[in-house]
């Protein structure tokens, strides 16, 4: 169903009316009244994880029976699995810490071993560690639309051209979804998957929840904290987005820049080791080798393994290896393979590479299509593809390798209008944002918007450092300090903090 900008003026307005008032944030279906007490009230049977990360940990598993629809919590329900770890020293424990590993889409049953592993042993001693597959995630009741890739993000590639081939492709994905889970597809949202927290805060026995999330984890959980602000309690939000361009279009524009950064400091990294890698001696000549690869692909695809490498892909593959600067060195031996296979020598695709193609070109046992199922489901996007073509063109001179797809057409073009409008942030629930200043997945601006929408919160920016994800991903003292200190004491820093890498 079509929208148009009179309609969508109307909607955005309405938002904003409850936003003011608060019903927006708080809908009757949030609170367990009569109609929820089953789920708030359930018993969990907790049992082996079957898990090679969580069992040598000692971790238990339970599955958390929810509404498919809070609007409707007699209709159809699903399970949501969780893991728990439990607080090191029962007799200082105080709470739970509920998590989410990002994506959106992103499984996080065993999450919290890479986190708890940061956590000093006194904050141990006190939490028992909640992972959780969302829902549609996982084991949590999955969404699989069955595509014929295993990811649902593309670049636009070079020209009109290969934009019509993206626009093809993302309104075949949408059909896909809406023909293989039909009407349950509009209930896998952040907003929903908030509300399955709350329930599992209850089904655990807590009156309140503290919480770790990262990347996309960071949006879910400053709704959480708008939608049940009396119900959180000690907040960390690493590596954050801007809660007001969450979404397929403002997120993703944010990504441009940022990664056409981060590709400066790899092809620095790369000339200063050109006697390796052949790239070239200054950042402008690897940057040209990558472009010619890029625009040789739009051309004729590049055959390596069993993969035809287009400029739909290989901008992709790059975006994958630009979120953290220990991978530079594996980036620029897999752009050699690249190069090597496209001046027709013979290559063996290395195992790490094979699997990135194979997850982005090839059809998958489970696929990344819950990622879309939430982003659709949470924020509508403009429909006319030309809109998505002329922010291409216009992106083309400052992000050249990453403009079309930070600007590209995304299946959420197609997809079913949402059920409920966005969530508003603005709260003063006490919470700390980290956040690198050179992260390619969510912006250092974006974390300072969240820290404006959220008053009562502070900031500890790691500065210098291109890394996305840092409590339990990448080791800093500074960081972890503070952090830990939160998490123990309850005490945010006085004014907010900067960091160096160690």
């Amino acid at each position: 169903m079509k929208r148009n900008k009179v309609t969508m003026a109307i909607h955005a307005t309405f938002a904003a009316l409850l936003a003011g008032t608060g019903l927006a944030c708080t809908a009757p279906a949030d609170t367990n009244g009569p109609s929820l007490e089953r789920f708030y009230g359930q018993q969990l049977q907790w049992k082996s994880c079957d898990d090679p990360r969580l069992d040598p940990v000692g971790a238990q598993c339970a599955d958390v029976t929810v509404p498919l629809n809070y609007s409707q919590p007699q209709g159809e329900t699903i399970t949501v699995a969780i893991s728990r770890m439990a607080a090191t020293d029962p007799a200082k424990r105080r709470g739970v810490i509920l998590s989410n590993s990002g994506g959106p889409g992103g499984p996080g049953l065993d999450f919290m071993v890479d986190v708890g592993a940061a956590m000093t042993p006194d904050v141990r001693a006190r939490y028992d560690l909640i992972g959780m597959d969302p829902r549609g995630v996982g084991r949590s009741s999955p969404v699989d639309c069955h595509w014929p890739n295993g990811f649902g993000l593309q670049s636009a590639g070079v020209d009109a051209a290969s934009f019509a081939e993206s626009v093809a492709s993302q309104r075949d994905l949408s059909a896909r979804c809406a023909a293989t889970e039909g009407e349950r597809l509009r209930y896998f949202t952040t907003r929903n998957t908030a509300r399955d927290m709350d329930v599992i805060r209850a089904a655990l026995g807590d009156t309140k929840a503290s919480y770790f999330g990262t990347s996309y984890g960071t949006y879910l959980g400053s709704v959480f904290t708008q939608m049940f602000p009396d119900r959180s309690d000690r907040i960390v939000l690493d590596s954050s987005v801007d809660p007001d361009r969450y979404g397929a279009i403002g997120m993703m524009q944010d990504m441009g820049p940022v990664n056409e950064a981060a590709l400066d400091l790899w092809a620095d990294f790369a000339a200063t080791h050109d006697g390796e890698y052949h790239f070239g001696t200054s950042r402008a000549q690897v940057r040209r080798k990558v472009m010619d690869l890029i625009e040789g692909a739009a051309v004729d695809p590049i055959r390596l393994g069993d993969f035809a490498i287009d400029d739909h892909s290989l901008p992709m593959m790059l975006f994958v290896g630009l979120d953290d600067p220990r991978n530079y060195e594996k980036l620029a031996t897999q752009v050699r393979q690249i190069a090597d296979a496209a001046e027709g020598k013979p290559v063996e695709i290395s195992p790490e590479l094979n699997d990135t193609f194979s997850f982005m070109l090839n059809a998958q046992p489970r696929d990344n299509s819950a990622q879309m199922a939430i982003m659709c489901g949470d924020v509508e996007t403009p429909r006319d593809p030309a809109e998505y073509l002329r922010n291409i063109e216009a992106a083309r001179a400052t992000q050249p390798v990453f403009g079309a797809f930070a600007n590209n057409i995304t299946p959420c073009a197609f997809w079913t209008p949402p059920a409920e409008p966005p969530t508003q942030v603005r709260n003063s629930v006490p919470t700390l944002i980290v956040q690198s200043t050179g992260d390619t997945r969510t912006t250092h601006q974006g974390a300072v918007a969240m820290r404006r929408a959220l008053s009562a919160s502070r900031m500890v920016t790691l500065q210098d450092v291109p890394i996305h994800w840092i409590f339990g991903n990448y080791p800093n003292k500074c960081t972890y300090d503070v952090v830990n200190t939160y998490f123990r004491d309850g005490s945010l820093p006085a004014a907010d903090v900067t960091c160096r890498a160690d």
